[in-house]
């Protein structure tokens, strides 16, 4: 949902860049690049903008609008805790070199990151702007989900998940709180 003036002026400008750009804009689509690149020990908007949509592109790329922005609410929420980095880049490759124990499955599966759905990285893209931007201004307050700091696919059982609390469910994840962040 768009909540602003400033965010309604991006999504307009966002979605005619998607309409208006010819085939050679979908080869400018940016690759996710080593840890070692996309993990800076300083906040760079653009970097930071690049993580929170490549972690909802990989995440959350066949899940509704509302889950999209769930995803991106739980990295930025980490972002608050003392358990996570202080950088979305931080937080979306944390651990990422333990295959398949990091915190978000398309960071350590093993499997190239590659964008093969030029228009879901720029929906992803738009989320991750548009979620950026609330983060600042505190939007979605009073929704259980804007607080979330978990989720998993509906179809797995994660250990930690009983000893959280639920927040909601968007499609496929499942979503959750825990205030010991």
């Amino acid at each position: 949902m768009i909540r602003s003036c400033a965010s309604a002026k991006l999504a307009l400008g966002f979605l005619a860049s998607i309409f208006l750009s010819g085939p050679a804009a979908a080869d400018m689509i940016p690759v996710p690049q080593p840890r070692s690149e996309a993990a800076p020990d300083f906040r760079s908007y653009e970097k930071e903008i690049g993580c929170l949509a490549t972690a909802i592109y990989f995440e959350a790329r066949s899940e509704p609008p509302a889950g999209q922005w769930a995803v991106a609410q739980v990295i930025l929420n980490r972002l608050e805790s003392d358990f996570y980095p202080k950088s979305v880049c931080g937080v979306v490759y944390q651990n990422d070199h333990l295959k398949n124990a990091c915190q978000f499955s398309f960071a350590c599966d093993g499997i190239p990151d590659r964008i093969e759905e030029p228009y879901a990285f720029r929906i992803a893209e738009l989320i991750a702007r548009n979620s950026f931007e609330c983060e600042q201004t505190r939007c979605g307050a009073g929704d259980p989900l804007a607080r979330s700091t978990h989720y998993h696919a509906d179809y797995v059982s994660p250990w930690w998940a009983q000893k959280l609390e639920r927040t909601g469910k968007v499609g496929r994840h499942i979503f959750y709180y825990t205030a010991s962040m």
